[in-house]
This record gives C-alpha cells, sequence and structure tokens, in this order.
C-alpha cells in the first residue's frame, strides 16, 4: 500500500511542483475565463503532474508542469464546449494591489487594467496563452515552446500576432470612450 505521509516521491513533488500552483492558476484562468473552472483544471492537472511524476526528469519543473496545466485545459475547454463569449471577466482576479495614492489615479490605473484584462479576453485560446505565459508569467520563447509543443517561431508569431490585435482592441476601446 502506498503511503503519501512517508514519500520521498510526494516530498520532491512538493519541491518541484507546488512553487508554480500561482503561475498555473494564472494560465488556467486566462485559458479558462472562469474561477471554478481554473481551479479545476489546476487541481486535475496537479493530480495528473503526481502521477505522472516519476516520468520529469529533472528539466524545468515550471514549464513541464504549465505545459500539464496547458493539455488539461484545452481538453476542458473541448469537452465542455464552452460559448467563449458569454463567459464573464473578473478583475478582482489578476488585479494586484495598488498603493494608496490619490483616489483619480487609483481609479484610473484600476479602469486601464480592466481594460488590457478584458481585451485579452476576447483573443482566441493560443494567443491568451502567448501573452499569459510571456507577459504576465515572464517566460522565455523557448518555454512557451516546450509548454505549448510547438516551434519558437510559432510562439514569435503567436506572440507578434496577439499584441497586434490587443492594439487594435485597445485603440478601439479608447476611441469608444471618447
Amino acid at each position: 500500500m502506498f503511503s503519501f505521509t512517508e514519500s520521498p516521491r510526494l516530498t520532491e513533488f512538493e519541491r518541484q511542483v507546488l512553487p508554480h500552483l500561482d503561475a498555473a492558476y494564472n494560465l488556467a484562468r486566462f485559458l479558462m475565463r472562469n474561477d471554478q473552472d481554473a481551479e479545476d483544471v489546476v487541481q486535475e492537472a496537479a493530480l495528473r503532474a503526481f502521477r505522472f511524476f516519476d516520468s520529469f526528469r529533472g528539466e524545468n519543473s515550471r514549464a513541464w508542469f504549465l505545459s500539464i496545466v496547458r493539455n488539461t485545459a484545452f481538453t476542458a475547454l473541448k469537452r465542455n464546449r464552452m460559448d467563449e463569449e458569454t463567459v464573464a471577466f473578473d478583475e478582482e482576479l489578476h488585479g494586484g494591489q495598488i498603493p494608496p495614492l490619490d483616489a483619480g489615479i487609483a481609479l484610473d490605473r484600476a479602469q486601464d487594467r480592466q481594460t488590457v484584462r478584458a481585451a485579452i479576453e476576447q483573443l482566441p485560446a493560443e494567443f491568451r496563452e502567448a501573452i499569459t505565459l510571456r507577459e504576465l508569467e515572464g517566460m522565455s520563447y523557448k518555454e512557451i515552446a516546450d509548454i505549448a509543443g510547438v516551434p519558437i517561431g510559432t510562439v514569435m508569431s503567436r506572440l507578434a500576432r496577439a499584441r497586434r490585435q490587443l492594439q487594435l482592441l485597445l485603440t478601439k476601446t479608447h476611441t469608444d470612450t471618447e
């Protein structure tokens, strides 16, 4: 019988994978566009990662785990056939703490952050993934390529197209509010 309490495997898993739970949730949240679904994806991915931890060879544990999160999220999206246009975005989920400034400045910053996140939400899943991993998680092109299972050139192309679409969306939002 396997015992979790005495397992060196569990200890190593905790050391290698658990520090990346925030990044995993961040990726899952942007892919799934829903808090509860993101939590479910991260939980399922963590269970899969533990189950297959013996196949991990000590390379980049963050990239390894996030690729499992990515695959789990895309599997869930296919399974659920979510209507991406009707899922609401919760700004409070990813909003950082703003130091107490002038209330007007704080409000402007919150509005800007909400506008950018809402624009990201409108991107196709592959673009949301690339932007999240590069801009929010600070991952290298190589790490993103490993996670997504695509060549680095594809990552670069997705990022360029995602940034271009974001720029168009943000420009449109800005002109609509004037």
